[in-house]
Parts: structure tokens; sequence; C-alpha cells
């Protein structure tokens, strides 16, 4: 077994150990039914799509993935664990690297247990699937986004909740940019160029582009540079505690 797949059948393990992994997907489960069928109104829609649903997914996200990433670092540093898994004979970046893909597979496997709401559409119309499936690709690079994000954080503090707010608060700022009500206020403050910078770097931005269908390489790549980017930071932060441990 390699040491990377190591470290991701032991995050796994963790996420099962404790009700905290199953707790959190059922109440994504619910928020997201209740925002697709209340909210959204999804079943009054003349629109045979899943568009209404994958509109929520941004600010569910914005909760569920610093919640999911919080404890990967952080209960570590509060176990005083840390220092021992620093001791292992891993490279560093395996190890955020398997906590990450652990992460990524819970939120997955949240985003795949929403699937009967694509039955359900499927059922009650014709919807286009290819559009549907590009709705589940944006979804999923949205949450490795803020999985990454979130991940960073998590390094930095032995608070989980300190984790949870920090990530919250930090995939808040990188998603508002996008927003009308923000970018009119960026432009009236800083001028339209500010306002435009805030959008191009907003995840609603590139998230929408692809949830519509429009697989375009560089939203893509978007996504894929902000986790690597992300999980670079997250090993040069984590290597810092180290030695100053």
């Amino acid at each position: 077994m390699t040491p990377l797949l190591a470290i991701f059948r032991r995050e796994i393990a963790a996420y099962g150990a404790t009700p905290m992994g199953a707790a959190l997907i059922t109440v994504f489960l619910i928020a997201n039914a209740s925002c697709a069928f209340y909210l959204g109104r999804l079943l009054e829609s003349d629109d045979a799509s899943l568009a209404i649903s994958f509109a929520f997914h941004p600010w569910l996200y914005l909760f569920l993935m610093p919640a999911l990433a919080m404890r990967l670092f952080a209960e570590e540093r509060e176990r005083g664990t840390f220092e021992l898994l620093m001791t292992l004979p891993l490279r560093l970046s395996h190890i955020v690297l398997a906590k990450f893909l652990a992460a990524w597979a819970m939120a997955a496997l949240a985003l795949l247990l929403t699937t009967p709401l694509w039955a359900t559409v499927a059922y009650l119309g014709d919807p286009d699937h290819g559009v549907i499936a590009a709705g589940y690709a944006a979804s999923f690079l949205l949450a490795g986004a803020y999985l990454s994000i979130s991940l960073a954080v998590s390094v930095l503090t032995k608070s989980q909740t300190v984790a949870f707010i920090g990530a919250v608060l930090l995939c808040f700022l990188f998603s508002i940019g996008g927003e009308e009500a923000a970018r009119s206020a960026l432009a009236a403050l800083f001028g339209d160029k500010v306002s435009q910078i805030a959008a191009t770097m907003s995840f609603t931005i590139h998230f929408d582009a692809i949830a519509k269908g429009f697989l375009d390489l560089s939203d893509i790549l978007f996504f894929l540079s902000h986790i690597a980017f992300w999980l670079i930071a997250a090993t040069r932060l984590a290597d810092l505690v180290r030695q100053t441990s």
C-alpha cells in the first residue's frame, strides 16, 4: 500500500468512525432538497433541468466544505498527533494530498446522493442530460476549490471552530465577487477595474459558466489551479508549523 493511499484510507475511516461525516452529508441532502423544492420551486418550474438546484450549491458548500475540512489538520494539532504524523516516513505533500482527496471523496459522495433529483426531472420532463452532467462537474470542481482553501486554513490552528469560521470567511470572499450587488459596490468604491478583477476571481462566475453547459477549458483550469495553489500553500504552511513546533 502506498503512503498516500494509507493516509487516504485513514482519513476516510476517521470520517466513518464518528457521526460527523454522515451528519454533514445528511444535513447537506436535506438542505439541498429543501432549497430545490421549496425555495427554488423545482416541481413548479417549466424548466426540466437542475439549474435551480445547482444555483444553491455555492452557498451550501460555503458551510459544508469547511465543516468537512476543519478537522483535517486542526484535530491533529489539538490532539498532539501532528508531531507524530510529521515523524512518519512520508512526504508532507503526500499527507496533504491524501487528506484533501479523502475530504473530496466525501464531497463526491454527498453530490452523488443528490442524483435522485436528476431521476426526478428525467421522469417529469425531457432534460438536457449533458447540461446536467456539466452541472455536476462544476459542483465537484467547486467543492474541491472550497476544500483546498479550508484545508490550508485548518493547518494554521488547533481549533476546529476557528478553522471552520476562517475557511467560511475566506471562501465567501472568493465567491461574493461574482454577485451583482458586490460588483456594483466595488465599482463605486474602487472603480470598474477592481470590480472586474473580483468578478474574474469569483468562484461563482466560473461555476455558473460550467453549470450552464459551457465547458470552457479556462473555467476548468481556474478551479484546478486554485486547488493546486491552496494544496501547495497548505504543504508550505504545514512545513512551517512542523519547524516551529
